[in-house]
């Protein structure tokens, strides 16, 4: 199973898409199972030939009899989901940035406000069969060129300012009612811009946040203890309580079975 991730070539895209990777499967390609870690991205993945049953923290993808196309949108979760193909998939998985999708599905906040990941969605009307032209494509340079120019025309360009401004200040750390202050805005209407907008509240983002620039500051470090101080932890019993809550893992464990020099941080079991 070969998973090979791509940043935008455009760079329209860039503002709005983290990335994207493609799985291709072969007849030889044996199981796969992994952990997939919490994030802020909007992660939109479509499949070909395949089902999907998305479950609380598990995704399980089964050969299909028909040759259909089916999307799930992934925007929450605080736990790793485990992830189980059972044989040879044919995938494309797009990184919205936190922002990112919002520019382009007209639908996006009546989503957010459900709470709740999808299966079997539906972006656009074009957008199942485009997905099924891109995956049956042979040739990956042209599967990129297809795969951006169909974002492409699909971007409608939204004010989002003041969210955008706003999510730089809690990744800053500045506490909500510091931003509140600061923009004159009560609390609690800034926790309904982030359900409206990021499909999570402000403290959910915030902690999934810090814990994924540890895996970036990771590289660097020395030890723990400079890991927690350099991520704005109280101190390492904290940085260590969040990093088990959202990994399941130590983090002394999780560092020593993950890369996390590759972009798609996944523990294989």
């Amino acid at each position: 199973m070969k998973v090979n991730f791509y940043k935008p070539k455009s760079s329209i895209l860039k503002n709005y898409i983290e990335g994207y990777y493609f799985m291709v499967g072969d007849e030889s390609s044996a199981p796969i199972q992994y952990l997939t870690f919490p994030n802020n991205f909007c992660i939109l993945s479509a499949t070909y030939h395949s089902d999907t049953v998305l479950e609380e923290n598990r995704i399980t993808v089964t050969p299909s009899t028909q040759k259909k196309v089916l999307a799930d949108l992934v925007f929450r979760y605080n736990d790793p989901i485990e992830v189980f193909c059972e044989s040879p998939i044919n995938e494309i998985t797009l990184y919205f940035k936190p922002l990112g999708l919002n520019h382009f599905v007209h639908d996006i906040e009546k989503i957010f406000s459900k709470r709740e990941n999808l299966t079997d969605y539906n972006a656009f009307p074009d957008f199942k069969d485009t997905m099924k032209r891109i995956l049956n494509h042979k040739n990956r340079e042209e599967q990129i060129e297809l795969l951006e120019d169909y974002w492409i025309s699909k971007l409608q360009p939204r004010d989002l300012s003041l969210m955008e401004q706003i999510l730089s200040d809690v990744e800053k750390d500045m506490k909500i009612e510091e931003i509140a202050d600061k923009y004159d805005l009560s609390r609690q209407y800034i926790n309904k811009l982030f359900i409206k907008n990021i499909g999570k509240p402000s403290s959910e983002y915030r902690r999934i946040h810090r814990f994924r620039n540890t895996l970036i500051s990771q590289r660097e470090s020395k030890n723990l203890t400079d890991l927690s101080y350099g991520n704005l932890f109280f101190d390492q019993s904290h940085f260590i309580k969040d990093f088990k809550e959202l990994t399941h893992i130590k983090p002394s464990a999780f560092f020593k079975n993950v890369d996390t020099t590759k972009e798609n941080i996944w523990l294989f079991i």
